[in-house]
């Protein structure tokens, strides 16, 4: 299995020497996206590549915009349940927690063509969406039995090897990981139409990350003759930045009932900056003094090339009763790039050695009942982008919602979505990963207006 720094955030590659950062794996994480945008589009697990005429699927495929019958703005809240149980050396700790999101805005202009030609449709639209919330908060217990810090800070710096006291009897091991922030995304696209069997469209990609991470390891050692040492390391990081990237697509409609699209994102571009502190405290039992080293906040500039991707999609309609749908989505992630080159040979050689380029498939279903009620469905498998990867650490899930018109301006849909995956966590290199079982279950409720 891999072994991964990280987990929603990210840890130093090594506690003892807490300058080293993941980037390798803070590359896969700031390239990763959710399901996560309109309730109509969760509730099918974002199956709308072919379909259009929804904000959301203007995110996967611009060329959706020119579905869109009339001009409409959509707003989104979501609730997120995080349940997070952790393993380590036969120690079960659960973690539960609960988040609020706002998980897209946008609207989109719908023109007539002003001539009479082929092109009878344009419309231009503008989303933002939640790409990947970074808000977690989660512990590991447990007793690796392989101490960490076992050396006595002020003694076994002395200078004299016959005062040297060692704490190798481990009582108790914590791990601490909070993080919050957010990946989000502006997309400004055009689309248009022509005749009643060709869309195509463009869009501008627009990324924001805020990322924090406060992280803590807690050991608790002895000598063996009753003499305790607690020693606690916190490491904090701060990373922000913006991205930009295009994404073109086109939907065919060969015949009334189906549906064929096609759309290709190129990577995103970050610029990032990293700002970062790590802070060390020594107690032992029988010295009044505290051991303490704390280093300054170090600043760090660098870019990252998060990989493209090609979505293919195809959707059939059952008259003005229902519809199927079903995207699949590769990316190159083994073309994962940190710059400058130079500084991140040993990240950039860990990407290509452990990373495959990887897939998701998402299917979703749609039926009307009468003119006022939809109910939706939808399935989705995301693979990891480890080589190593076991099953159960290809994220897998389902989504159901419904949806209701008020008249002829109004709507309102609800989804929800569940979806689960199993990690490591190596917080320590002595010993083995914490073994983690994720579940995500997410709710929202878009309004959304036509005019």
């Amino acid at each position: 299995m891999k072994k991964l720094f990280l987990i929603g955030g990210l840890l130093v590659s090594t506690l003892i020497n807490a300058q080293s950062i993941g980037y390798g794996d803070a590359a896969v994480l700031f390239g990763t996206e959710e399901i996560n945008g309109t309730s109509r589009f969760n509730a099918m697990s974002g199956a709308f590549g072919s379909l259009g005429g929804d904000l959301s699927a203007g995110d996967i495929n611009p060329a959706g915009l020119a579905v869109f019958s009339n001009s409409e703005a959509a707003f989104t809240i979501g609730f997120r349940n995080t349940n997070l149980s952790t393993s380590y050396y036969g120690t079960n700790t659960d973690n539960n927690d609960d988040y609020l999101t706002f998980a897209q805005a946008g609207g989109v202009l719908v023109f007539g063509s002003p001539k009479q030609d082929n092109w009878n449709k344009f419309a231009l639209g503008f989303n933002y969406s939640l790409v990947k919330d970074f808000e977690n908060n989660y512990n590991i217990n447990g007793n690796s039995g392989i101490s960490d810090f076992n050396s006595d800070p002020f003694l076994n710096n002395d200078n004299n090897p016959n005062n040297d006291v060692f704490y190798e009897n481990v009582n108790n091991q914590f791990f601490g990981n909070f993080t919050k922030g957010e990946n989000s995304k502006f997309t400004l696209s055009f689309a248009a139409k022509y005749n009643e069997n060709l869309s195509l469209g463009v869009s501008l990609i627009s990324h924001r990350i805020d990322f924090y991470q406060r992280a803590l390891f807690e050991e608790s050692n002895n000598d063996g003759n009753g003499n305790l040492l607690d020693a606690s390391l916190l490491h904090e990081l701060s990373t922000y930045g913006s991205g930009a990237g295009l994404n073109f697509g086109l939907i065919a409609k060969p015949i009334y009932e189906l549906r064929i699209g096609l759309a290709v994102q190129t990577p995103i571009w970050y610029n990032l900056t990293d700002e970062f502190a790590n802070d060390l405290e020594i107690k032992v039992s029988n010295n009044s003094q505290l051991y303490r080293e704390t280093s300054d906040v170090k600043i760090f500039d660098y870019n990252l090339k998060t990989p493209a991707k090609a979505t293919a999609s195809i959707a059939y309609l059952f008259g003005s009763d229902g519809l199927i749908s079903l995207d699949y989505t590769y990316k190159n992630t083994k073309n994962t790039k940190l710059k400058p080159g130079n500084e991140f040979v040993k990240e950039n050689d860990f990407l290509s050695a452990n990373l495959k380029n990887s897939s998701a498939v998402r299917v979703g279903a749609e039926w009307r009942i009468g003119k006022m009620m939809s109910l939706r469905g939808g399935f989705h498998y995301i693979e990891s982008p480890y080589k190593d990867a076991v099953d159960s650490d290809h994220i897998k899930g389902f989504s159901v919602g419904t949806g209701f018109k008020f008249g002829r301006n109004v709507k309102l849909d609800l989804a929800y979505l569940k979806s689960q995956k199993t990690d490591i966590y190596n917080f320590t290199n002595a010993s083995n990963a914490a073994d983690l079982d994720i579940n995500h279950n997410r709710i929202t409720a878009t309004l959304a207006f036509n005019f």
